[in-house]
């Protein structure tokens, strides 16, 4: 099949689409295709993922079980475990999880995994996509030798592509279909068929001159934001060392209308993009003899503020005559961000490991996680209702919007808030007393 013939079916939706991955980014990706016409194979190794997504139970917070159901029930949406089912679809879209191993450097494993299964089913005008997150030039280095290894030609007789995932579990403004896709392939024909696929599918769709431009694309927004965090974070342990309110501060540089973008601290990064993507880039320039300073002088501030926060909290009780040691803590959110249940790379682990190393009774609250494996531990979430009594110290490390911070502020003695959330909950003087913050 040709780019014209594969073109003619995307544009009739009769092309059927394999999204390999059903995770935080192939879910929603999956269902957002079957919205908009076409017949969606979604695979996964995860077996009960499998089953959940045939009976229409979503797993996933942004995609109700009730719109997942309608589109398994109408046969737009169907899951799998078996890579020969690929074999039926005209286009297949990866992913799969990109995270760092021990020693921080990128673990392409899954995405190439993926590969050697798609190149085992590959047939003659598929168009492939790779959408999780990768180093500059791994498209054209990697992929597109390994599928080639059939002995197809690529732009010609198959077709290959890269559109970097901009997903932001739990976002009520922007989701798949309205937040832009950055999109290079490795031939015009790769770009060409990519794009009408994208745009079917969502609202604007910005091309980029190759694959190894739009990887770069994708580590230049998350290394923007983890740098200007680390630039914060330090100004928050600048404004410690001096005495100086780091939030007042923020607030007043926020009043200039130029020249001045808000960013906040916070006990650390999270998340399966911002702890990770600059590291990507990081490594793949060194092969290059080429240090980036300012990611890895961001990475080493970022790295650092858990435990910052916990010699926070020791100095917190020690004012009060306590030592960490033996003290009843309770961490307020462990999940990475506000109002979701995904724990990826939280901040919130690692402090909940450095209390409990230090002999601390820790426990958690958190109503989106019902429990977490810190360190070999497991710690299961206490009800929000009586996780401040009987405790020494409150620690909060996620702002979900649920919590009722003037209950906790109440009924513990002394809260550490590294998130500015008791201030902006508008707490009167007399709790505010009470509230350590970043």
């Amino acid at each position: 099949m040709s780019h014209l013939e594969l073109k003619a079916r995307i544009d009739a939706r009769t092309a059927r689409v394999a999204i390999v991955g059903l995770g935080y980014v192939g879910m929603p990706l999956a269902t957002a295709i079957a919205q908009a016409g076409f017949e969606v194979v979604g695979l996964d190794i995860d077996e009960g993922r499998v089953a959940q997504v045939m009976r229409g139970e979503s797993y996933i917070g942004d995609v109700p079980s009730a719109h997942l159901a309608e589109l398994v029930t109408a046969g737009k949406v169907r899951a799998t475990t078996r890579f020969r089912d690929l074999q039926e679809c005209d286009a297949i879209v990866i992913c799969v999880p990109t995270p760092l191993n021990k020693t921080k450097e990128p673990d392409l494993s899954f995405v190439v995994r993926a590969l050697d299964e798609i190149k085992t089913y590959l047939r003659r005008g598929q168009l492939v996509i790779l959408e999780s997150t990768t180093y500059p030039g791994f498209t054209r280095e990697v992929a597109l030798p390994l599928l080639e290894e059939v002995g197809y030609r690529c732009g010609e007789e198959f077709f290959l592509a890269f559109s970097p995932e901009r997903t932001d579990p739990g976002n009520p403004k922007f989701a798949v279909k309205n937040t832009a896709k950055v999109l290079g392939g490795i031939t015009p024909s790769c770009t060409a068929v990519a794009q009408m696929l994208y745009t079917a599918v969502i609202d604007h769709v910005h091309v980029v001159s190759s694959t190894d431009a739009a990887e770069m694309a994708k580590l230049l927004e998350n290394t923007f934001r983890a740098v200007n965090i680390g630039l914060v974070n330090e100004v928050a342990l600048m404004c410690n060392t001096l005495g100086i309110d780091t939030w007042e501060v923020i607030e007043a540089a926020s009043t200039k209308p130029f020249g001045f973008m808000p960013f906040y601290p916070g006990p650390g990064l999270g998340g399966h993009c911002l702890p990770i993507d600059p590291l990507y880039l990081s490594w793949k320039l060194r092969s290059h003899n080429y240090t980036a300073r300012f990611i890895e002088l961001a990475q080493t501030i970022n790295a650092s503020m858990p435990a910052f926060v916990v010699q926070l909290a020791a100095d917190a009780l020690n004012d009060r005559g306590r030592a960490v040691k033996g003290s009843r803590i309770c961490v307020y959110g462990v999940a990475y961000k506000p109002n979701i249940e995904d724990v990826r790379e939280s901040p919130a682990l690692e402090i909940i490991g450095l209390l409990h190393r230090k002999g601390a009774e820790v426990t958690y609250c958190d109503p989106y996680v019902a429990e977490v494996s810190v360190e070999g531990h497991l710690f299961v979430a206490t009800p929000e209702a009586t996780a401040a009594q009987n405790i020494d110290l409150a620690i909060i490390t996620t702002d979900h919007r649920t919590f009722d911070l003037e209950r906790l502020t109440r009924n513990a003695p002394v809260v550490l808030d590294t998130r500015n959330a008791t201030r902006r909950y508008g707490l009167p003087a007399e709790l505010m007393a009470k509230v350590v913050r970043l």
